[in-house]
């Protein structure tokens, strides 16, 4: 018998999470315990990570520290396949320690992942704060930009 695959949305993870809206919330337990029994597979992307730290953040404005919590626990859901879950990891933890955004902290994995430790970017910020990356500007000191 060939397990159902299903992809789990942002706002799944929300109502779960923040309880803000409860017959919601349980309703999102219940299918979280059918993945966990093995009924079903769950599968979210990177994109939806994205989403939910970007909104727990400037929505329910809450701590970094928090938000991370959340992010590592849905990494750790039984029956929940999440892509990326590396460089997620290693995303939410600069996240927290740096002070970066997610988006720049995942580029940053990524690119580590990729084997290239240098990134062109107009912003050198939240980079900057990676010490593992070099970050260049067009035009500043290149010869080939």
């Amino acid at each position: 018998m060939t397990v159902e695959r299903c992809f789990a949305d942002t706002n799944l993870f929300l109502r779960y999470l923040t309880n803000d809206v409860p017959a919601q919330a349980d309703q999102v337990d219940k299918l979280l315990r059918r993945a966990g029994s093995g009924e079903l597979v769950l599968v979210t992307s990177a994109m939806v990570i994205a989403e939910i730290v970007w909104t727990m953040e400037s929505f329910y404005e809450l701590p970094r520290e928090e938000i991370q919590a959340s992010v590592f626990a849905i990494l750790n859901t039984p029956g929940l396949e999440v892509e990326s879950k590396d460089l997620i990891l290693q995303a939410i933890v600069w996240y927290t320690e740096n002070k970066v955004d997610f988006i720049d902290a995942y580029n940053a994995a990524w690119l580590l992942a990729e084997e290239m430790r240098i990134a062109y970017n107009f912003d050198r910020k939240h980079f900057a704060r990676l010490k593992r990356i070099v970050t260049r500007v067009p035009g500043e000191n290149s010869k080939s930009a």
